[in-house]
């Protein structure tokens, strides 16, 4: 089903990609692959019960879009299980008769493991778990993947293309990928959270909201921007930014007293638990 395609005077096969889903992280995925120039829209089918989110995805990318999970199966190489997952197990039941050996799965589904989608699919499959998370819909993801005993490198190499065309990848072991989602899947609401609360406290001390708002966001974008380009540590950073005596020690001062550091690693881990939770109920169901 691959095409193949000339490159550099040899020749290379193109998997035709499928999605099951067309929500916000099929769209984030299906326009980040074309935007980075691994697939054409005409070589990308998506699926969905709803018609708005077909009409939506296929108006935004130019892609294929069917009512039928199966008729996605049929037409791809590569299968990105990208639905709710207390929807995952009716998606894999009607997916099952199309899958073959040859089709390569890969899910952002949270919770949903290697080993239930290879048994709800009842056969053998090379099935790469992904958690990614909502930056990805503006090119700013940050996603892990964890690989089952099957995959090849060119499963995993196509798996981390498709993902960098949305941001940063890093593989893991899967039973990492709960901590995963503790941080960089449940971290973008705590890093909301923390831009409104600066920007509360610049109202405070009388800037109007929307300069506020916006002094903070782009205060985290770019105090981000230089944990990642300097590559020295975030400790090493916050000590450039605090004089003796200034007007930083004393703000950090007030957030140690708070405990705001230790609420962010509770943060963190309490995210981590719950999906460790959800995991496990789903496997009892």
């Amino acid at each position: 089903m691959a095409r193949t395609t000339k490159k550099g005077g040899r020749s290379e096969a193109r998997p035709r990609w499928g999605f099951i889903g067309s929500g916000r992280m099929a769209t984030a995925l299906v326009e980040g692959m074309i935007r980075a120039g691994l697939a054409e829209p005409g070589s990308i089918t998506a699926s969905d019960p709803s018609p708005a989110a077909r009409a939506a995805l296929a108006g935004s990318s130019g892609v294929v879009v069917v009512e039928s999970n199966p008729e996605v199966a049929c037409q791809c190489d590569v299968i990105v299980l990208a639905v709710k997952p207390q929807t995952m197990a009716q998606a894999l039941e009607g997916l099952r008769p199309a899958v073959t050996s040859d089709h390569l799965i890969v899910s952002v589904a949270a919770g949903t493991t290697i080993a239930t989608i290879a048994g709800c699919l009842g056969r053998e499959c090379r099935v790469i778990r992904v958690m990614s998370n909502t930056p990805a819909l503006v090119g700013q993801g940050a996603s892990a993947y964890a690989l089952c005993a099957g995959a090849t490198a060119r499963d995993e190499a196509l798996v981390k293309s498709l993902l960098e065309g949305v941001g940063v990848a890093v593989a893991v072991p899967e039973s990492l990928l709960d901590a995963v989602t503790g941080l960089s899947g449940s971290g973008p609401a705590f890093v909301y959270l923390m831009i409104e609360a600066l920007s509360d406290g610049g109202v405070r001390a009388g800037l109007p909201r929307d300069v506020a708002t916006l002094l903070a966001s782009q205060t985290v974008l770019g105090a981000a921007r230089m944990v990642r380009e300097t590559g020295l540590h975030p400790g090493v950073l916050k000590d450039q930014v605090a004089s003796p005596g200034g007007t930083t020690i004393a703000g950090l001062h007030a957030l140690e007293q708070a405990g705001v550091r230790g609420a962010f690693m509770d943060a963190v881990l309490a995210a981590a638990r719950r999906a460790a939770e959800l995991a496990a109920n789903e496997s009892k169901g």
